[in-house]
Protein backbone atom coordinates (compact mmCIF):
# COMPACT_ATOMS: atom_id res chain seq x y z
CA UNK A 1 0.00 0.00 0.00
CA UNK A 2 1.25 3.55 -1.07
CA UNK A 3 -0.01 7.08 0.30
CA UNK A 4 -1.38 9.86 -1.65
CA UNK A 5 -2.02 12.90 -0.96
CA UNK A 6 -3.90 14.71 -3.91
CA UNK A 7 -4.14 18.79 -4.21
CA UNK A 8 -6.22 20.70 -6.29
CA UNK A 9 -6.52 24.01 -7.84
CA UNK A 10 -8.14 27.10 -7.74
CA UNK A 11 -12.01 27.58 -8.07
CA UNK A 12 -11.89 23.62 -7.85
CA UNK A 13 -14.57 22.07 -5.59
CA UNK A 14 -13.50 18.76 -6.33
CA UNK A 15 -16.44 17.73 -8.51
CA UNK A 16 -17.07 14.07 -9.32
CA UNK A 17 -16.13 14.50 -13.20
CA UNK A 18 -12.36 15.49 -12.87
CA UNK A 19 -9.59 13.81 -12.89
CA UNK A 20 -8.54 14.30 -9.36
CA UNK A 21 -11.59 12.41 -8.26
CA UNK A 22 -11.50 9.75 -10.76
CA UNK A 23 -7.69 9.37 -9.51
CA UNK A 24 -8.28 9.00 -5.76
CA UNK A 25 -11.59 6.60 -5.86
CA UNK A 26 -9.08 4.56 -8.78
CA UNK A 27 -6.00 4.70 -6.04
CA UNK A 28 -8.59 3.96 -2.84
CA UNK A 29 -9.88 0.78 -4.62
CA UNK A 30 -6.62 -0.47 -5.06
CA UNK A 31 -6.12 -0.46 -1.00
CA UNK A 32 -3.66 2.74 -1.55
CA UNK A 33 -4.28 5.71 1.32
CA UNK A 34 -5.21 8.35 -0.47
CA UNK A 35 -5.92 11.91 1.47
CA UNK A 36 -7.35 14.51 -1.47
CA UNK A 37 -8.65 17.25 1.05
CA UNK A 38 -10.67 20.45 -0.17
CA UNK A 39 -8.27 23.27 -0.05
CA UNK A 40 -9.81 26.27 2.05
CA UNK A 41 -11.97 28.63 0.12
CA UNK A 42 -11.10 27.49 -3.15
CA UNK A 43 -12.72 30.26 -5.03
CA UNK A 44 -10.73 32.95 -3.14
CA UNK A 45 -7.82 31.43 -1.89
CA UNK A 46 -5.45 32.51 0.54
CA UNK A 47 -1.76 31.17 0.50
CA UNK A 48 -0.83 30.92 4.02
CA UNK A 49 -4.08 28.91 4.50
CA UNK A 50 -3.38 26.95 1.76
CA UNK A 51 -0.04 26.07 2.64
CA UNK A 52 -1.42 24.67 6.37
CA UNK A 53 -3.80 22.87 5.35
CA UNK A 54 -1.20 21.27 3.23
CA UNK A 55 1.73 20.90 5.71
CA UNK A 56 -1.15 18.80 8.02
CA UNK A 57 -2.24 16.78 5.26
CA UNK A 58 1.82 15.50 4.74
CA UNK A 59 2.14 15.34 8.62
CA UNK A 60 -0.65 13.09 9.55
CA UNK A 61 1.55 9.85 8.82
CA UNK A 62 5.21 11.14 9.19
CA UNK A 63 7.83 8.66 8.15
CA UNK A 64 5.69 6.95 5.80
CA UNK A 65 6.31 6.96 1.60
CA UNK A 66 3.74 9.91 0.60
CA UNK A 67 3.55 10.53 -3.42
CA UNK A 68 1.97 14.31 -3.85
CA UNK A 69 -0.04 15.10 -7.06
CA UNK A 70 -0.67 18.63 -7.21
CA UNK A 71 -2.66 20.56 -10.12
CA UNK A 72 -2.88 24.19 -11.21
CA UNK A 73 -3.00 26.64 -7.85
CA UNK A 74 -1.48 23.83 -5.97
CA UNK A 75 1.43 23.36 -7.78
CA UNK A 76 2.44 27.20 -6.86
CA UNK A 77 1.33 26.50 -3.67
CA UNK A 78 3.90 23.28 -2.98
CA UNK A 79 6.58 25.93 -4.80
CA UNK A 80 5.67 28.12 -1.87
CA UNK A 81 5.85 25.06 0.83
CA UNK A 82 9.15 24.01 -1.08
CA UNK A 83 10.46 27.05 -0.64
CA UNK A 84 9.66 28.05 3.19
CA UNK A 85 11.89 24.58 4.00
CA UNK A 86 8.62 22.79 5.38
CA UNK A 87 10.02 20.30 8.04
CA UNK A 88 7.66 17.67 6.43
CA UNK A 89 9.79 17.34 3.02
CA UNK A 90 11.07 15.93 1.20
CA UNK A 91 8.46 13.30 0.32
CA UNK A 92 8.84 10.55 -1.64
CA UNK A 93 7.17 11.46 -5.02
CA UNK A 94 5.69 14.57 -6.70
CA UNK A 95 3.77 15.56 -9.59
CA UNK A 96 3.17 19.04 -10.67
CA UNK A 97 0.60 19.32 -13.20
CA UNK A 98 -0.56 22.40 -15.40
CA UNK A 99 1.23 24.77 -13.07
CA UNK A 100 0.02 28.98 -13.61
CA UNK A 101 2.41 31.03 -14.77
CA UNK A 102 3.30 34.20 -12.67
CA UNK A 103 2.29 36.30 -14.90
CA UNK A 104 -1.35 34.84 -14.70
CA UNK A 105 -1.07 35.01 -11.42
CA UNK A 106 -0.06 38.54 -11.18
CA UNK A 107 -2.67 40.11 -13.34
CA UNK A 108 -5.51 37.72 -11.74
CA UNK A 109 -6.51 39.98 -8.18
CA UNK A 110 -7.53 36.73 -5.91
CA UNK A 111 -4.39 35.24 -6.96
CA UNK A 112 -1.66 37.11 -6.83
CA UNK A 113 0.19 36.46 -3.95
CA UNK A 114 0.75 33.38 -4.69
CA UNK A 115 3.17 33.94 -7.56
CA UNK A 116 6.21 31.80 -6.66
CA UNK A 117 9.58 33.24 -4.91
CA UNK A 118 12.54 32.82 -6.94
CA UNK A 119 13.86 30.78 -4.42
CA UNK A 120 11.08 28.34 -4.57
CA UNK A 121 12.58 26.98 -8.04
CA UNK A 122 15.80 25.47 -6.37
CA UNK A 123 13.99 24.57 -3.78
CA UNK A 124 11.64 22.38 -4.99
CA UNK A 125 13.91 19.98 -6.53
CA UNK A 126 14.76 19.21 -2.87
CA UNK A 127 11.04 18.94 -1.68
CA UNK A 128 10.73 15.11 -3.11
CA UNK A 129 13.23 12.11 -2.89
CA UNK A 130 12.44 11.54 -6.81
CA UNK A 131 13.17 14.04 -8.96
CA UNK A 132 9.66 16.07 -9.25
CA UNK A 133 7.95 15.31 -12.42
CA UNK A 134 5.90 17.97 -14.57
CA UNK A 135 3.10 17.39 -16.75
CA UNK A 136 1.44 20.19 -19.15
CA UNK A 137 0.34 21.43 -22.18
CA UNK A 138 1.84 23.72 -25.05
CA UNK A 139 -1.61 25.63 -25.29
CA UNK A 140 -2.62 25.86 -21.38
CA UNK A 141 -4.62 28.90 -21.05
CA UNK A 142 -2.95 29.71 -17.54
CA UNK A 143 0.68 29.30 -18.70
CA UNK A 144 2.35 31.43 -21.57
CA UNK A 145 5.01 30.51 -22.37
CA UNK A 146 4.43 26.56 -21.52
CA UNK A 147 5.52 25.43 -18.34
CA UNK A 148 7.96 22.82 -20.04
CA UNK A 149 9.44 25.82 -21.22
CA UNK A 150 9.55 27.83 -18.32
CA UNK A 151 10.80 25.64 -16.12
CA UNK A 152 13.48 24.23 -18.20
CA UNK A 153 15.45 22.08 -16.17
CA UNK A 154 13.99 21.88 -13.05
CA UNK A 155 11.76 18.55 -13.93
CA UNK A 156 11.44 15.15 -15.46
CA UNK A 157 8.91 16.72 -18.14
CA UNK A 158 6.03 15.38 -19.88
CA UNK A 159 4.60 17.17 -22.43
CA UNK A 160 1.24 16.39 -23.74
CA UNK A 161 -0.25 17.74 -26.35
CA UNK A 162 -3.49 18.89 -26.79
CA UNK A 163 -4.28 18.76 -23.45
CA UNK A 164 -4.89 22.35 -22.28
CA UNK A 165 -4.73 22.62 -18.71
CA UNK A 166 -4.95 18.92 -17.93
CA UNK A 167 -8.84 19.64 -16.72
CA UNK A 168 -12.85 18.87 -17.40
CA UNK A 169 -12.34 21.38 -20.41
CA UNK A 170 -9.85 19.32 -22.15
CA UNK A 171 -11.44 16.41 -21.44
CA UNK A 172 -9.77 15.15 -18.51
CA UNK A 173 -12.37 12.99 -16.54
CA UNK A 174 -10.24 10.04 -16.76
CA UNK A 175 -6.49 10.28 -17.14
CA UNK A 176 -5.02 6.46 -16.85
CA UNK A 177 -1.94 7.42 -17.60
CA UNK A 178 -2.27 9.20 -14.25
CA UNK A 179 -2.97 6.14 -12.62
CA UNK A 180 -0.38 4.25 -14.33
CA UNK A 181 2.24 6.94 -13.27
CA UNK A 182 1.02 6.20 -9.67
CA UNK A 183 1.77 2.73 -9.67
CA UNK A 184 4.94 2.80 -11.93
CA UNK A 185 7.21 5.78 -11.25
CA UNK A 186 8.70 4.77 -14.59
CA UNK A 187 5.57 5.55 -16.69
CA UNK A 188 5.38 8.66 -19.10
CA UNK A 189 2.01 10.34 -19.02
CA UNK A 190 0.24 11.07 -21.71
CA UNK A 191 -3.09 11.82 -23.10
CA UNK A 192 -4.58 8.54 -22.22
Amino acid sequence: MSRFLILHGWENQRPVGHWQFWLAERLRAAGHDVDYPGLPEPDRPVLKDWLGAIEKAIAREPGQGLTVIAHSLSCVAWLHLAAQGSVHLPVDRVLLVAPPSPEFLARTEPLRHFAPPMAALDAVRASSAAPPRLACAAADPYCEPPADERYAGLFDVDRIDGAGHVDMVAGYGRWHSALRWCEDPEHRLGVD
